[in-house]
């Protein structure tokens, strides 16, 4: 590729994500409640629905996107009345029973706060961090528990995204304890949630109360979020075992989740599945930006990518669904639409990344 289809690709992506982060705010976003509804059209809301808090975090991760892409002098103060709005909405605090939950709300504040500068964001990570921090107990061995009234079930999606932050912490402000946390963490998620064989990352152990793990879920985020911790660990360590078991689950993830020809990501439906592939491509973008062209991420991500901008996509709607090869069929839930936006932000940066 010359120089010139390079910028033309850059800028191609660039503008794909951006008129699809307007067409998020359009369909989704809720005046009443400052937040984004779970369902376009509207009428498909439900007074009983269950709120799904963790998937608003991905909505500030994705604002937060933005801003870091283009500079925009307004995605501040839009990403500072998401979280302000989000804050209110859950209660007045951004603690929640679901530590995965905070997990992820605590991840969005800290790019927020790292993209911004203000303090109200690092006060409301050190806040969650105390909390999430109880999640740690003795069953099996320790580990964190997925939610406070479910002590004695541990799995990957409260494990590694706590490893993440701590390691992400101990980046910005040097704590020991922090480190000792991302650690330990991430030592517990790999000795009883990760094959030793292929680096494949199961969801958890204990779920129904009968010590068994979940091995016939195999999921995208999971694999996201271990081979995201371990990439932290590399950065803020520099260990090279860290920067292996990364790259070990990343390969091992393309090879077991992706269609073998045309590498394409499976269809994991909706509610909170939905959301799932958006979180793999966010960290195999990480891990690319690392490692670049060690594995074949960012031809696995522009495949996806390029099959949801011409076959997924609904573009006079401007809604994608679960599978990124078929038009969506409505309603349409912000987790997949999220899944779909995280998946144009990859390609941009990686396209971005590419002209550095």
């Amino acid at each position: 590729m010359d120089i010139f289809a390079e910028a033309s690709a850059q800028a191609e992506w660039k503008a794909r994500a951006d008129w699809f982060q307007r067409c998020l705010q359009q369909h989704y976003y809720n005046e009443e409640t400052g937040i984004m509804s779970q369902w376009f059209p509207k009428a498909h809301i439900r007074p009983d629905d269950n709120f799904y808090y963790w998937w608003q975090a991905h909505v500030m991760d994705v604002l937060v996107d933005a801003y870091e892409r283009t500079g925009d002098p307004a995605d501040p103060l839009r990403i500072r009345e998401f979280s302000r709005c989000l804050h209110a909405y859950n209660g007045g605090t951004f603690s929640h029973n679901y530590y995965d939950d905070m997990e992820w709300t605590a991840l969005a504040l800290l790019r927020a706060y790292q993209a911004t500068g203000e303090e109200e964001y690092k006060n409301a990570v050190l806040e969650l961090w105390s909390d999430i921090q109880t999640a740690w107990n003795s069953y099996f061995g320790g580990g964190m528990a997925w939610k406070k009234d479910q002590l004695d079930y541990k799995n990957t999606p409260a494990n590694a995204p706590a490893a993440i932050l701590a390691a992400r912490l101990y980046g910005l402000f040097r704590d020991p304890e922090d480190l000792e946390w991302a650690v330990r963490i991430y030592e517990w998620n790999k000795a009883h949630l990760v094959d030793p064989g292929s680096g494949f990352v199961w969801d958890g152990i204990n779920r129904l109360g009968d010590g068994q793990i979940d091995y016939d879920w195999e999921f995208t985020y999971c694999q996201g979020v271990f081979l995201g911790a371990a990439l932290e660990l590399y950065r803020v360590i520099g260990e090279q075992q860290y920067a292996d078991d990364a790259l070990r689950t990343a390969d091992t993830s393309i090879c077991r989740l992706c269609h073998p020809v045309t590498l394409m990501l499976p269809d994991e439906g909706i509610d909170d599945t939905g959301l799932f592939k958006g979180i793999l491509i966010r960290y195999w973008v990480q891990l690319e930006k690392q490692f670049p062209g060690t594995l074949p991420i960012r031809k696995v991500i522009l495949a996806n990518a390029n099959a949801l901008w011409t076959k997924g996509l609904d573009h006079e709607l401007g809604l994608c669904g679960p599978s990124w090869e078929h038009k969506p069929i409505l309603p349409v839930q912000l987790s997949v639409q999220l899944s779909g936006l995280m998946l144009l932000e990859g390609a941009a940066a990686l396209e971005n990344q590419r002209n550095e």
